[in-house]
């Protein structure tokens, strides 16, 4: 098949490869002793992989429409004169040639040549990078000199951190991927948590590869030993595992926070508080207010909505998925730019000031809520505005009132948070997401988002992630997030490195919301001996027992919740149902009574108190709570144990109309036949005819 591609540096490639190899089980055979062997199987294997991969790329660049192919085959017809020692020029260049442009605002002209010079410039170089499926040492050499030089704008480095990260994620490349460990130790955190997101992302796309390549090992150790990277790049993990949680988060903002927001707010316009419209203008705010926000239940979401957005989910991927129709974004790389308020789109609705201090985009760059293409969004829903509007909102911003926030240090928090690590990197991952989920071109691309990610089971990650506080962050989040089979796997994993009780109550927890009660059981068991008699795991313990109709054990387990919690409601109706359903109705009575007296109007406890009265014998009582559950909130399953009650007191026209309305308050006669026909051995105990059983049924309707 590589003899298709016509690329003579492939095959000559394979063919040293294949010569190498033929050596080494000649060597082999005639009994040589070579500890280098492995080594240079490996060795031989990576480039046997990386031939594949090129040669693969060549076939479909031929027969393949995708957007990376034609892309591909359309480098030569890039521009003329561009390469990367002229693009770094060029980059370079932008800031003196801006300072210029300031001098003398009314020159649009030249402004707009240095800004088209400079995005042309960027989107050569990302395409190109992206395309370019194996750096020569000249094009390495040039990366790196990008890396140290600081004349190049941190928004046009960024961006090539992730054409190097897209064009790894195309085709594994050594070079490049070095290439982003060095951009890691990068000074600037933009830079640096680019790099790092890009890493996780590579090595989840080639986990199985790595392994192969024994000095991407040593050159993850060294860094580990230098920096933080174990701890920043298990944040990242979280962060990418959260990242999944989007489209869950986009539901429920859609269908139920900001419906009841709305909802809310529109019921508490229509509130009257009794104001006297006289002094309207009198500092004196209505305590009300504040219960009616808190009862409306407003207060609640808006909190809610908050806590998802402080914990960092992407809570505005459904305001901003309808946003992303622009012509900006039919452009890749626009995708991954970082909001620049150099950038021709930006400055033809916000303006280039002669100091570059327009307070509204100061805001817009302040802000670590928004990621990089939701701002660019933003900017051109305010292009939508008429100029004079839009000069009038930005006029309402004075430069005095700027002046006066940056005095008070208004803004030295906000700033400090936008460029805290874990928010940059955060909001890349959220600029990610929505190129994989939004992206007109998205079908063509390999989705992670889509994946089950696991970094710490990655081999070259083992050592690095599989500690005990790092693989804590990780299990907690699948808790939190309810992903019960998820968690408890990465609790066992956990348990191999450490062992106490709450890890045991958070496995038995998965275990018990997973309905494997026996396993739980064993696993509560285990934290009551670390813990003993730790009221959350004997509950815990009780209700796996209850639900593994264990009655008689779960009992012994609530009796002893009891003695510290006598008036526990929940756990006096759980011992009355175990007494009950070990038969001693007489004693369950007194726990049904002991409820039904703490709290009024317990329709649990009156059900309970009526079928043990009936079970008992004990008819007049029976008769009594069905009558009060009857006048108050029936279900159907009340008309029927009513019903049970009248027929054996003798009452049969009563029983069948009893029977009746639970049919009918239950609108199904099958399902009312099913309950019927639970409860058959009892009716026959209590003196009930099993021959007038099927007469009683047909007069029913």
């Amino acid at each position: 098949v590589l003899y298709e591609t016509n690329d003579w540096n492939l095959r000559s490639r394979l063919e040293e490869i294949s010569t190498s190899y033929q050596y080494m089980l000649q060597y082999m055979k005639q009994g040589s002793n070579d500890p280098q062997r492995h080594i240079l199987y490996q060795k031989l294997l990576c480039q046997v992989w990386e031939v594949a991969e090129r040669g693969r790329l060549l076939l479909l660049d031929k027969v393949s429409h995708s957007y990376y192919h034609s892309l591909r085959n359309n480098r030569k017809n890039m521009p003329a004169g561009y390469n990367m020692g002229n693009c770094q020029h060029v980059l370079e260049a932008f800031s003196d040639e801006i300072a210029v442009c300031r001098l003398d605002p009314s020159n649009q002209t030249a402004l707009e040549q240095v800004l088209k010079r400079h995005e042309d410039t960027n989107r050569y170089l990302f395409l190109t990078t992206w395309s370019n499926c194996d750096w020569t040492q000249e094009e390495d050499s040039y990366a790196h000199l990008y890396l140290t030089s600081r004349e190049i704008p941190i928004s046009d480095l960024s961006l090539f951190v992730s054409a190097v990260t897209l064009s790894l994620l195309s085709c594994f490349d050594l070079n490049k991927f070095y290439w982003l460990l060095d951009a890691y130790e990068h000074k600037n955190v933009h830079i640096s948590q680019r790099a790092l997101v890009g890493i996780a992302i590579v090595m989840h796309t080639y986990s199985d590869r790595l392994p192969y390549y024994p000095e991407i090992n040593t050159r993850l150790m060294f860094l580990n030993e230098r920096t933080s990277f174990a701890k920043e790049l298990n944040r990242v993990y979280v962060q990418l595992l959260r990242s999944k949680e989007t489209e869950k988060i986009d539901k429920k903002m859609r269908e139920e926070i900001i419906p009841e927001m709305i909802k809310k707010v529109n019921q508490m316009r229509n509130l009257k508080y009794g104001m006297d419209e006289t002094i309207l203008d009198e500092n004196d705010l209505n305590p009300d207010w504040e219960k009616a926000f808190e009862t409306s239940g407003l207060g609640d979401k808006i909190r809610e909505m908050n806590e998802l957005q402080l914990e960092g989910s992407d809570v505005y991927m459904s305001s901003f998925s309808q946003l992303k129709k622009y012509p900006f974004f039919n452009e890749p790389h626009n995708w991954f730019y970082p909001f620049d308020p150099l950038h021709s789109s930006v400055v033809k609705v916000l303006g280039l000031s002669s100091k570059g201090d327009n307070p509204m985009l100061s805001m817009l760059l302040l802000s670590g809520f928004f990621c990089n293409s939701d701002k660019y969004s933003l900017c051109f829903i305010m292009s939508q505005i008429p100029a004079e509007q839009r000069s009038m909102m930005l006029n309402q911003m004075t430069q005095q009132d700027l002046n006066e926030m940056l005095e008070e240090g208004k803004t030295i928090p906000l700033q400090k948070y936008a460029e805290r690590p874990e928010v940059v990197s955060n909001q890349y991952i959220h600029d990610l997401y929505r190129f994989y989920k939004l992206c007109q071109r998205r079908s063509e691309f390999r989705d992670i988002f889509k994946e089950e990610i696991a970094l710490h089971r990655i081999p070259l990650l083992h050592s690095i992630l599989f500690q005990a506080d790092l693989l804590q962050e990780v299990a907690d989040f699948h808790f939190q997030k309810e992903h019960y089979v998820e968690a408890l796997e990465h609790y066992r994993e956990l348990s191999g490195l450490q062992q106490n009780a709450d890890l045991f109550q958070k496995m038995g927890y998965c275990l018990q919301k997973e309905k494997r009660y026996s396993e739980a059981i064993k696993i509560y068991h285990k934290a009551d001996i670390l813990k003993p008699d730790h009221l959350w795991t004997l509950r815990h313990l009780a209700t796996c027992y209850r639900m593994n109709r264990e009655y008689a054990t779960a009992l012994e387990y609530y009796k002893k919740i009891e003695t510290v919690q006598p008036e526990n409601r929940t756990v006096l109706f759980f011992i009355g149902t175990c007494l009950s359903e070990e038969g001693q109705f007489d004693e369950a009575l007194q726990y049904f009574f002991k409820l039904d007296f703490l709290e009024e109007n317990n329709y649990k406890a009156w059900r309970a108190i009526g079928w043990c009265s009936f079970v008992c014998g004990k008819m007049e009582q029976a008769t009594k709570y069905y009558q009060r559950l009857l006048a108050e909130r029936p279900l159907p399953t009340d008309y029927l144990n009513a019903g049970h009650v009248a027929w054996v007191s003798g009452l049969l026209e009563q029983a069948v109309e009893y029977y009746s309305k639970a049919i009918i308050l239950g609108n199904s006669r099958e399902t009312f036949l099913e309950m019927f026909e639970k409860d058959q051995d009892i009716l026959i105990r209590k003196g009930i005819a099993e021959e007038d059983i099927p007469l009683v049924l047909d007069m029913i309707r």
